[in-house]
Protein backbone atom coordinates (compact mmCIF):
# COMPACT_ATOMS: atom_id res chain seq x y z
CA UNK A 1 0.00 0.00 0.00
CA UNK A 2 1.52 3.28 -1.13
CA UNK A 3 1.82 6.12 1.37
CA UNK A 4 1.43 9.69 0.10
CA UNK A 5 2.87 12.93 1.40
CA UNK A 6 -0.44 14.75 1.93
CA UNK A 7 1.05 17.46 4.13
CA UNK A 8 3.29 18.31 7.08
CA UNK A 9 2.89 19.78 10.54
CA UNK A 10 4.55 23.18 10.61
CA UNK A 11 5.34 25.40 13.61
CA UNK A 12 3.26 28.58 13.80
CA UNK A 13 3.99 31.93 15.48
CA UNK A 14 1.38 31.21 18.16
CA UNK A 15 3.39 28.31 19.52
CA UNK A 16 1.38 25.51 17.93
CA UNK A 17 1.69 23.30 14.85
CA UNK A 18 -0.76 23.47 11.94
CA UNK A 19 -1.19 20.98 9.12
CA UNK A 20 0.04 22.45 5.84
CA UNK A 21 -0.98 20.48 2.71
CA UNK A 22 1.59 19.56 0.11
CA UNK A 23 0.91 20.19 -3.59
CA UNK A 24 -2.30 18.37 -4.50
CA UNK A 25 -2.77 15.93 -6.07
CA UNK A 26 0.62 14.37 -5.26
CA UNK A 27 3.28 14.22 -7.96
CA UNK A 28 2.54 11.20 -10.11
CA UNK A 29 -1.11 11.15 -9.03
CA UNK A 30 -2.79 8.32 -7.16
CA UNK A 31 -2.32 4.61 -7.70
CA UNK A 32 -4.81 2.00 -6.53
CA UNK A 33 -4.43 -1.74 -6.21
CA UNK A 34 -6.67 -4.35 -7.79
CA UNK A 35 -8.70 -4.94 -4.61
CA UNK A 36 -9.69 -1.28 -4.33
CA UNK A 37 -10.45 -1.06 -8.04
CA UNK A 38 -12.70 -4.12 -7.79
CA UNK A 39 -14.52 -2.54 -4.86
CA UNK A 40 -14.85 0.67 -6.85
CA UNK A 41 -16.40 -1.32 -9.71
CA UNK A 42 -18.95 -2.81 -7.31
CA UNK A 43 -19.80 0.63 -5.91
CA UNK A 44 -20.18 1.98 -9.45
CA UNK A 45 -22.41 -0.95 -10.44
CA UNK A 46 -24.70 -0.38 -7.47
CA UNK A 47 -24.93 3.33 -8.20
CA UNK A 48 -26.08 2.46 -11.70
CA UNK A 49 -28.64 0.00 -10.34
CA UNK A 50 -29.92 2.58 -7.86
CA UNK A 51 -30.15 5.21 -10.57
CA UNK A 52 -32.15 2.84 -12.76
CA UNK A 53 -34.59 1.63 -10.11
CA UNK A 54 -35.39 5.12 -8.80
CA UNK A 55 -36.49 6.13 -12.31
CA UNK A 56 -39.39 3.68 -11.92
CA UNK A 57 -40.80 5.58 -8.94
CA UNK A 58 -43.75 7.78 -9.98
CA UNK A 59 -43.15 9.98 -6.92
CA UNK A 60 -39.37 10.30 -7.18
CA UNK A 61 -39.25 13.90 -5.95
CA UNK A 62 -41.12 12.90 -2.79
CA UNK A 63 -38.72 9.99 -2.24
CA UNK A 64 -35.84 12.40 -2.74
CA UNK A 65 -37.22 14.81 -0.12
CA UNK A 66 -37.41 12.00 2.42
CA UNK A 67 -33.77 11.18 1.74
CA UNK A 68 -32.84 14.84 2.08
CA UNK A 69 -34.45 14.85 5.51
CA UNK A 70 -32.75 11.60 6.49
CA UNK A 71 -29.32 12.84 5.42
CA UNK A 72 -29.89 16.22 7.04
CA UNK A 73 -30.70 14.58 10.37
CA UNK A 74 -27.75 12.18 10.22
CA UNK A 75 -25.23 14.80 9.13
CA UNK A 76 -26.41 17.18 11.85
CA UNK A 77 -26.29 14.41 14.45
CA UNK A 78 -22.63 13.81 13.61
CA UNK A 79 -22.06 17.40 14.72
CA UNK A 80 -23.94 16.87 17.99
CA UNK A 81 -27.54 17.65 17.04
CA UNK A 82 -30.02 15.45 18.92
CA UNK A 83 -33.09 15.98 16.74
CA UNK A 84 -34.26 13.26 14.35
CA UNK A 85 -35.72 12.94 10.89
CA UNK A 86 -39.19 12.64 12.46
CA UNK A 87 -38.65 15.92 14.33
CA UNK A 88 -37.86 17.64 11.03
CA UNK A 89 -40.98 16.21 9.35
CA UNK A 90 -43.14 17.32 12.28
CA UNK A 91 -41.72 20.83 12.03
CA UNK A 92 -43.22 21.04 8.54
CA UNK A 93 -46.67 20.29 10.01
CA UNK A 94 -46.66 23.15 12.50
CA UNK A 95 -43.89 25.63 11.78
CA UNK A 96 -43.44 28.24 14.46
CA UNK A 97 -40.84 30.53 15.96
CA UNK A 98 -40.42 28.03 18.80
CA UNK A 99 -38.70 25.36 16.69
CA UNK A 100 -35.93 23.80 18.84
CA UNK A 101 -32.37 24.70 17.89
CA UNK A 102 -31.55 21.10 16.97
CA UNK A 103 -34.50 20.89 14.56
CA UNK A 104 -33.58 24.29 13.15
CA UNK A 105 -30.11 22.91 12.32
CA UNK A 106 -31.71 20.10 10.30
CA UNK A 107 -34.08 22.47 8.49
CA UNK A 108 -31.14 24.66 7.48
CA UNK A 109 -29.33 21.60 6.15
CA UNK A 110 -32.40 20.64 4.09
CA UNK A 111 -32.57 24.20 2.79
CA UNK A 112 -28.93 24.07 1.73
CA UNK A 113 -29.38 20.69 0.03
CA UNK A 114 -32.45 21.95 -1.80
CA UNK A 115 -30.57 25.06 -2.89
CA UNK A 116 -27.71 22.90 -4.15
CA UNK A 117 -30.09 20.69 -6.14
CA UNK A 118 -31.47 23.67 -8.02
CA UNK A 119 -28.02 25.18 -8.53
CA UNK A 120 -26.32 22.06 -9.87
CA UNK A 121 -29.25 21.39 -12.21
CA UNK A 122 -28.16 24.45 -14.15
CA UNK A 123 -26.32 23.02 -17.14
CA UNK A 124 -23.25 25.21 -17.06
CA UNK A 125 -22.87 25.67 -13.31
CA UNK A 126 -19.79 23.80 -12.04
CA UNK A 127 -19.04 22.27 -8.65
CA UNK A 128 -16.62 25.01 -7.66
CA UNK A 129 -15.37 27.02 -4.69
CA UNK A 130 -18.14 29.49 -5.42
CA UNK A 131 -20.71 26.70 -5.21
CA UNK A 132 -19.20 25.47 -1.93
CA UNK A 133 -19.44 28.97 -0.45
CA UNK A 134 -23.06 29.24 -1.57
CA UNK A 135 -23.91 25.90 0.06
CA UNK A 136 -22.30 27.09 3.28
CA UNK A 137 -24.21 30.36 3.18
CA UNK A 138 -27.54 28.53 2.87
CA UNK A 139 -26.54 26.14 5.65
CA UNK A 140 -25.44 28.76 8.17
CA UNK A 141 -27.30 31.99 7.37
CA UNK A 142 -29.84 32.61 10.11
CA UNK A 143 -29.06 29.28 11.78
CA UNK A 144 -29.46 29.31 15.54
CA UNK A 145 -25.85 28.52 16.21
CA UNK A 146 -23.73 29.72 19.09
CA UNK A 147 -20.71 30.00 16.83
CA UNK A 148 -19.76 32.79 14.44
CA UNK A 149 -19.75 30.93 11.13
CA UNK A 150 -19.42 33.90 8.70
CA UNK A 151 -21.92 32.32 6.27
CA UNK A 152 -20.65 31.82 2.74
CA UNK A 153 -17.13 33.06 3.45
CA UNK A 154 -13.92 31.14 3.82
CA UNK A 155 -12.30 31.79 7.17
CA UNK A 156 -9.86 34.63 7.69
CA UNK A 157 -8.45 33.28 10.95
CA UNK A 158 -7.09 30.04 12.33
CA UNK A 159 -9.53 27.36 13.47
CA UNK A 160 -8.95 24.02 15.15
CA UNK A 161 -10.70 20.75 15.95
CA UNK A 162 -11.00 19.53 19.54
CA UNK A 163 -9.40 21.22 22.53
CA UNK A 164 -9.83 24.78 23.75
CA UNK A 165 -7.11 26.42 21.65
CA UNK A 166 -4.72 25.49 18.83
CA UNK A 167 -1.91 24.29 21.10
CA UNK A 168 -4.06 21.60 22.74
CA UNK A 169 -6.27 20.79 19.74
CA UNK A 170 -6.66 17.36 18.18
CA UNK A 171 -6.06 18.81 14.71
CA UNK A 172 -5.17 22.28 13.45
CA UNK A 173 -6.08 22.85 9.78
CA UNK A 174 -3.94 25.00 7.43
CA UNK A 175 -3.31 28.67 8.24
CA UNK A 176 -5.27 31.06 6.03
CA UNK A 177 -2.70 31.56 3.25
CA UNK A 178 -2.01 27.83 3.01
CA UNK A 179 -5.76 27.17 3.15
CA UNK A 180 -6.39 29.41 0.14
CA UNK A 181 -3.62 27.69 -1.82
CA UNK A 182 -5.00 24.27 -0.88
CA UNK A 183 -8.52 25.27 -1.95
CA UNK A 184 -7.25 26.38 -5.35
CA UNK A 185 -5.50 23.04 -5.82
CA UNK A 186 -8.63 21.17 -4.71
CA UNK A 187 -10.76 23.06 -7.23
CA UNK A 188 -8.25 22.17 -9.94
CA UNK A 189 -8.49 18.49 -8.93
CA UNK A 190 -12.30 18.62 -9.02
CA UNK A 191 -12.25 19.85 -12.62
CA UNK A 192 -9.26 17.81 -13.84
CA UNK A 193 -9.82 15.27 -16.57
CA UNK A 194 -7.68 12.62 -14.91
CA UNK A 195 -7.64 8.85 -14.63
CA UNK A 196 -8.91 8.64 -11.04
CA UNK A 197 -12.13 6.56 -10.98
CA UNK A 198 -15.04 8.89 -10.26
CA UNK A 199 -16.36 7.26 -7.08
CA UNK A 200 -12.86 7.05 -5.60
CA UNK A 201 -12.23 10.64 -6.64
CA UNK A 202 -15.39 11.70 -4.83
CA UNK A 203 -14.06 10.21 -1.60
CA UNK A 204 -10.70 11.93 -2.01
CA UNK A 205 -12.40 15.28 -2.64
CA UNK A 206 -14.35 14.91 0.60
CA UNK A 207 -11.29 13.95 2.65
CA UNK A 208 -9.17 16.77 1.21
CA UNK A 209 -11.94 19.30 1.88
CA UNK A 210 -12.23 18.17 5.50
CA UNK A 211 -8.46 18.41 5.88
CA UNK A 212 -8.50 22.02 4.62
CA UNK A 213 -11.47 22.89 6.89
CA UNK A 214 -12.05 26.27 5.19
CA UNK A 215 -14.99 27.54 7.26
CA UNK A 216 -15.23 28.62 10.88
CA UNK A 217 -18.14 26.21 11.35
CA UNK A 218 -20.18 23.82 9.22
CA UNK A 219 -17.25 22.14 7.44
CA UNK A 220 -18.45 18.57 8.04
CA UNK A 221 -21.97 19.20 6.82
CA UNK A 222 -20.81 21.16 3.79
CA UNK A 223 -18.24 18.50 2.91
CA UNK A 224 -20.79 15.69 3.13
CA UNK A 225 -23.16 17.56 0.81
CA UNK A 226 -20.29 17.90 -1.63
CA UNK A 227 -20.14 14.09 -2.03
CA UNK A 228 -23.64 13.87 -3.45
CA UNK A 229 -23.36 16.94 -5.64
CA UNK A 230 -20.07 15.84 -7.18
CA UNK A 231 -21.41 12.38 -8.07
CA UNK A 232 -24.53 13.96 -9.52
CA UNK A 233 -22.67 16.55 -11.58
CA UNK A 234 -20.29 13.84 -12.80
CA UNK A 235 -23.30 12.07 -14.32
CA UNK A 236 -23.27 9.02 -12.05
CA UNK A 237 -26.76 9.80 -10.77
CA UNK A 238 -29.65 11.30 -12.70
CA UNK A 239 -31.11 12.41 -9.38
CA UNK A 240 -29.05 12.91 -6.20
CA UNK A 241 -30.35 9.89 -4.31
CA UNK A 242 -27.14 8.75 -2.59
CA UNK A 243 -26.39 10.29 0.81
CA UNK A 244 -23.66 8.86 3.03
CA UNK A 245 -24.27 10.69 6.30
CA UNK A 246 -26.17 7.77 7.84
CA UNK A 247 -23.16 5.52 7.17
CA UNK A 248 -20.75 8.07 8.64
CA UNK A 249 -22.99 8.54 11.68
CA UNK A 250 -23.30 4.77 12.22
CA UNK A 251 -19.50 4.49 12.18
CA UNK A 252 -18.73 7.94 13.54
CA UNK A 253 -15.52 7.12 15.40
CA UNK A 254 -14.28 5.08 12.47
CA UNK A 255 -15.16 7.94 10.13
CA UNK A 256 -12.88 10.28 12.04
CA UNK A 257 -10.16 7.63 12.30
CA UNK A 258 -10.17 7.02 8.55
CA UNK A 259 -10.04 10.73 7.80
CA UNK A 260 -7.01 10.93 10.08
CA UNK A 261 -5.45 8.05 8.13
CA UNK A 262 -5.91 10.15 5.02
CA UNK A 263 -4.16 13.10 6.68
CA UNK A 264 -1.29 10.73 7.49
CA UNK A 265 -0.97 9.72 3.85
CA UNK A 266 -2.81 6.39 4.02
CA UNK A 267 -5.18 7.33 1.23
CA UNK A 268 -6.11 3.71 0.42
CA UNK A 269 -7.37 3.18 3.98
CA UNK A 270 -9.76 6.11 3.69
CA UNK A 271 -10.86 5.17 0.15
CA UNK A 272 -11.61 1.60 1.22
CA UNK A 273 -13.86 2.88 4.03
CA UNK A 274 -15.54 5.39 1.71
CA UNK A 275 -16.32 2.71 -0.89
CA UNK A 276 -17.80 0.51 1.85
CA UNK A 277 -20.14 3.41 2.60
CA UNK A 278 -21.19 3.87 -1.02
CA UNK A 279 -21.88 0.14 -1.39
CA UNK A 280 -23.84 -0.15 1.86
CA UNK A 281 -25.96 2.96 1.33
CA UNK A 282 -26.66 2.17 -2.33
CA UNK A 283 -27.79 -1.36 -1.41
CA UNK A 284 -30.07 -0.03 1.32
CA UNK A 285 -31.51 2.65 -0.95
CA UNK A 286 -32.33 0.00 -3.57
CA UNK A 287 -34.18 -2.05 -0.93
CA UNK A 288 -36.00 1.10 0.20
CA UNK A 289 -37.22 1.80 -3.33
CA UNK A 290 -38.44 -1.78 -3.71
CA UNK A 291 -40.35 -1.63 -0.40
CA UNK A 292 -41.92 1.72 -1.28
CA UNK A 293 -43.09 0.34 -4.62
CA UNK A 294 -44.80 -2.61 -2.91
CA UNK A 295 -46.37 -0.43 -0.20
CA UNK A 296 -47.62 2.12 -2.73
CA UNK A 297 -49.34 -0.59 -4.78
CA UNK A 298 -50.91 -2.14 -1.69
CA UNK A 299 -52.31 1.14 -0.37
CA UNK A 300 -53.65 2.26 -3.75
CA UNK A 301 -55.49 -1.05 -3.97
CA UNK A 302 -57.12 -0.26 -0.61
CA UNK A 303 -58.25 3.10 -1.93
CA UNK A 304 -59.59 1.64 -5.17
CA UNK A 305 -61.81 -0.70 -3.11
CA UNK A 306 -63.68 2.33 -1.70
CA UNK A 307 -66.78 3.76 -3.36
CA UNK A 308 -66.14 6.20 -6.19
CA UNK A 309 -66.50 9.43 -4.18
CA UNK A 310 -64.40 8.21 -1.24
CA UNK A 311 -61.76 6.81 -3.58
CA UNK A 312 -61.44 10.11 -5.45
CA UNK A 313 -60.95 12.10 -2.26
CA UNK A 314 -58.45 9.56 -0.89
CA UNK A 315 -56.47 9.75 -4.14
CA UNK A 316 -55.99 13.46 -3.48
CA UNK A 317 -54.19 12.69 -0.24
CA UNK A 318 -52.22 9.43 -0.54
CA UNK A 319 -49.59 10.70 -3.03
CA UNK A 320 -48.93 13.71 -0.80
CA UNK A 321 -48.22 11.44 2.15
CA UNK A 322 -45.03 10.30 0.39
CA UNK A 323 -43.89 13.91 0.72
CA UNK A 324 -45.32 14.57 4.17
CA UNK A 325 -45.94 11.35 6.15
CA UNK A 326 -46.91 13.21 9.33
CA UNK A 327 -49.98 15.41 8.96
CA UNK A 328 -52.78 17.11 10.88
CA UNK A 329 -56.32 18.01 9.96
CA UNK A 330 -55.39 21.52 8.82
CA UNK A 331 -52.98 20.04 6.30
CA UNK A 332 -55.67 17.72 4.92
CA UNK A 333 -57.97 20.73 4.52
CA UNK A 334 -55.22 22.64 2.73
CA UNK A 335 -54.57 19.76 0.33
CA UNK A 336 -58.22 19.03 -0.45
CA UNK A 337 -60.21 22.20 0.25
CA UNK A 338 -62.51 20.11 2.42
CA UNK A 339 -64.51 21.37 5.38
CA UNK A 340 -63.40 20.34 8.85
CA UNK A 341 -66.09 17.66 8.98
CA UNK A 342 -65.11 16.18 5.61
CA UNK A 343 -61.44 16.26 6.52
CA UNK A 344 -62.16 14.33 9.73
CA UNK A 345 -64.12 11.77 7.73
CA UNK A 346 -61.25 11.34 5.29
CA UNK A 347 -58.73 10.88 8.09
CA UNK A 348 -61.00 8.30 9.71
CA UNK A 349 -61.11 6.34 6.44
CA UNK A 350 -57.31 6.34 6.25
CA UNK A 351 -57.18 5.10 9.84
CA UNK A 352 -59.72 2.34 9.08
CA UNK A 353 -57.60 1.25 6.09
CA UNK A 354 -54.52 1.07 8.31
CA UNK A 355 -52.67 3.76 6.36
CA UNK A 356 -52.67 6.47 9.05
CA UNK A 357 -52.49 6.14 12.81
CA UNK A 358 -52.78 8.84 15.51
CA UNK A 359 -49.27 9.89 16.51
CA UNK A 360 -50.20 10.38 20.16
CA UNK A 361 -53.36 8.62 21.38
CA UNK A 362 -53.44 10.89 24.44
CA UNK A 363 -53.43 14.08 22.38
CA UNK A 364 -56.80 15.86 22.43
CA UNK A 365 -55.87 19.07 20.61
CA UNK A 366 -54.31 19.32 17.17
CA UNK A 367 -53.75 15.59 16.84
CA UNK A 368 -51.11 14.54 14.32
CA UNK A 369 -51.39 11.43 12.17
CA UNK A 370 -48.52 9.35 10.84
CA UNK A 371 -48.04 7.17 7.78
CA UNK A 372 -46.06 4.78 9.93
CA UNK A 373 -45.47 1.92 7.49
CA UNK A 374 -44.00 4.30 4.92
CA UNK A 375 -41.89 6.20 7.44
CA UNK A 376 -40.61 2.94 8.93
CA UNK A 377 -39.13 1.94 5.57
CA UNK A 378 -36.68 4.84 5.83
CA UNK A 379 -35.98 4.20 9.50
CA UNK A 380 -35.52 0.41 9.23
CA UNK A 381 -32.53 0.68 6.90
CA UNK A 382 -30.42 2.83 9.22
Amino acid sequence: MKKYEIGILRNQPGGYKAFVPNPFPPDGGFEFGSALLMKNNEATRLLGKLDGITKLLPDLDFFLLMYLRKDAAASSQIEGTMATMVDAIEADVSRSSSIPIDVDDILHYIKALDYGLKRVEQEHFPVSLRFIRELHRELMLGARTTHFPDPGEFRKSQNWIGGTRPDNARFVPPPVDDMNNALSMLEGFIHANDQVPTVIKTGIIHAQFELIHPFLDGNGRTGRMLITFYLWKAGYLEKPVLFLSTFFMKHQNLYYEKLEEYHNGNVDVWVDFFLDGVIEIAEKAIITVEKITILRQKDFEKIQALNKRASESACLVLPKLYHQPIINMAMIQKWTGFTRRSAIGLIDRFIDMGILTPKDVNETYNQKYIYQEYLSIFMDNE
